[in-house]
């Protein structure tokens, strides 16, 4: 009679695990499925990516800084200019 039971346990753990696989599986294409409407969406709003972004903040960055140096050397130029003009 214990042969029979296990043999009944042992089908019902395949049956678990078969199941726990199929829902696994289920879950990887329904987040596939997810994650590519999503990029969908993301495109038709014309949202940046990450990537483009922070290279677009360091070219702003760096453009800012130049500008910076740039206003100080016109600066000390229009100083030396009105220093020779007295």
């Amino acid at each position: 009679m214990t042969t029979g039971t296990n043999r009944i346990m042992d089908e019902f753990a395949k049956l678990m695990t078969d199941a726990a696989g199929a829902a696994q599986g289920v879950r990887k294409e329904v987040e596939t499925a997810f994650n590519a409407h999503a990029e969908r969406w993301l495109n038709s709003m014309d949202v940046v990516k990450r990537e483009e972004f922070e290279a677009v903040r360091e070219m702003a960055i760096k453009a800012r800084d130049e500008n910076e140096a740039l206003a100080a050397r016109i600066a000390a130029l229009e100083a030396k200019l009105a220093a020779k003009g007295k």
